[in-house]
């Protein structure tokens, strides 16, 4: 199918949100991705998968790309393109890393970097469907200036609904700052997450070694496997 940017926003300077005009869209659900292909004159071909950011009813379709050093394809969507720019894209793709509001227990979401994009489209489809049951994002970024959805997740998490966000900055912190001041470890995770007992549902997205070790840390600390979902994303992925 085929893909029409009709309108650009911003997020950081080296992330950018695309809306899109997919005519034949069939809809999706939240966690899913999809991927966008690019060929050249020459035949040669290059293809990347993103995250889909938007909620299924939100009547948007939104990709949120992040300039990656030497990314082929997120320099073009995240530098370079523009409005009534077309591409190809399939999808969507994906059943495993998927939340809905009628899944039992609360939701414990862990990003990092662009890894918030379908941690994104869950607590926006969260506050799309009234949802109250409770929810935490734990989310890593560089600095301030590097939070995707800054003003957005502040607004979520002041609508009274039982959001918490909690953001942790690894390089640079303003002045006053009173949040987290290191990368997500053990000690973190068990001061922040939900207790095991509650059964909460997991979901974890950003670098692979964070992934990694939150996942094995929220096991150890008592969580059950089979509520963690996990994706991973990197140069040669997203």
């Amino acid at each position: 199918m085929t893909a029409r940017i009709v309108e650009i926003v911003d997020e950081t300077p080296r992330v950018r949100t695309l809306v899109l005009d997919v005519p034949d869209w069939p809809g999706h659900k939240v966690g899913q991705h999809v991927d966008v292909r690019f060929t050249a004159d020459d035949g040669y071909q290059a293809q990347r998968s993103y995250s889909l950011a938007s909620a299924p009813g939100s009547g948007k379709l939104e990709l949120t790309i992040e300039m990656l050093p030497d990314g082929e394809v997120s320099s073009y969507l995240a530098g370079e393109a523009r409005v009534g720019d077309m591409f190809e894209m399939r999808g969507p793709i994906g059943g495993y890393f998927v939340w809905s509001e009628a899944l039992d227990g609360p939701l414990f979401l862990v990003g990092g970097g662009s890894g918030i994009v379908p941690l994104m489209a869950m607590l926006r489809q969260r506050a799309a469907s009234a949802c109250r049951t409770p929810a935490t994002l734990l989310y890593s970024s560089r600095s301030i200036a590097d939070i995707i959805y800054r003003a957005e997740l502040e607004r979520l998490a002041a609508d009274g609904s039982g959001l918490t966000v909690i953001h942790a900055l690894t390089r640079e912190k303003p002045a006053g700052w009173s949040g987290q001041t290191r990368h997500i470890d053990r000690a973190m995770l068990e001061q922040i997450a939900f207790a095991p007992a509650l059964g909460p549902r997991i979901f974890i997205c950003g670098p692979t070694p964070l992934v990694e070790s939150a996942a094995r840390d929220l096991r150890d600390l008592g969580h059950a496997a089979q509520r963690i979902k996990t994706e991973r994303f990197g140069p040669s992925g997203k």
